[in-house]
């Protein structure tokens, strides 16, 4: 697969089948991935994959979780800024909308939004979820590595017949989840990623949000 064919044709799956992930090809495209490039090489990633009775295990402890505090836990960072400015809010107003339209959820039905947004907290039902985390000490450059490897795992995920679904929505939930992976005290935890075999038959996945013309985030001189 070409890498702008793997660009183009990645999307944020949020309907996987029920259909196992073999710990080797997990451990592959982790290894393969670390070849992302790190400021000063400080490789600042750190990443915990979960399959298997221990996945369902997880899942378990949270389905009582999320009936004991439906809200989650105070996140330790703003997944958004508090008041998000223009154009940002109207593209994030705009995929919301677009991603309820594909499974038929208006805006006035709050319960089915909830509930939608509750299943991020079973992977969207993917055979594998992966925990992203970073040394406290690190600043926002190595935020930006480790992003920079988290595209590299989903890439290469595409790679071999894969999809996959970065999910922020972990910070609602990262006690529980440093309590269940036993996150070291020093890492702080940024995000999860469901990984599977996408359902193309679900409608949710018909979904592949738009992006910005050139020109309204490149300035480009001297051609």
């Amino acid at each position: 697969m070409k890498v702008s064919d793997a660009l183009s044709s990645r999307s944020s799956v949020r309907a996987f089948l029920d259909v196992p992930v073999s710990g080797e090809i997990v451990k592959d495209i982790l290894l393969a991935a670390s070849r992302s490039p790190s400021g000063g090489n400080l490789q600042p990633w750190h990443v915990w994959a979960l399959g298997g009775q221990e996945l369902a295990r997880f899942k378990a402890l949270m389905a009582e979780r999320i009936k004991m505090n439906p809200k989650g836990e105070q996140p330790e960072y703003n997944i958004y800024p508090p008041e998000l400015k223009e154009p940002y809010r109207s593209r994030r107003f705009k995929n919301g909308e677009d991603l309820y339209r594909t499974i038929g959820i208006p805006r006035e039905d709050k319960a089915a939004r909830l509930n939608q947004l509750a299943r991020n907290f079973s992977f969207f039902g993917a055979p594998v979820g992966l925990f992203f985390a970073i040394d406290r000490q690190m600043e926002p450059g190595q935020w930006v590595d480790l992003g920079m490897y988290m595209q590299s795992i989903m890439l290469l995920a595409l790679e071999k017949g894969l999809s996959t679904c970065p999910q922020e929505a972990w910070a609602l939930w990262h006690n529980t989840v440093a309590e269940f992976i036993e996150l070291p005290s020093h890492l702080m935890l940024f995000c999860g990623m469901a990984l599977g075999y996408m359902d193309r038959a679900h409608p949710i996945n018909s979904l592949h949000a738009d992006r910005a013309d050139l020109s309204e985030f490149a300035t480009i001189s001297g051609f």
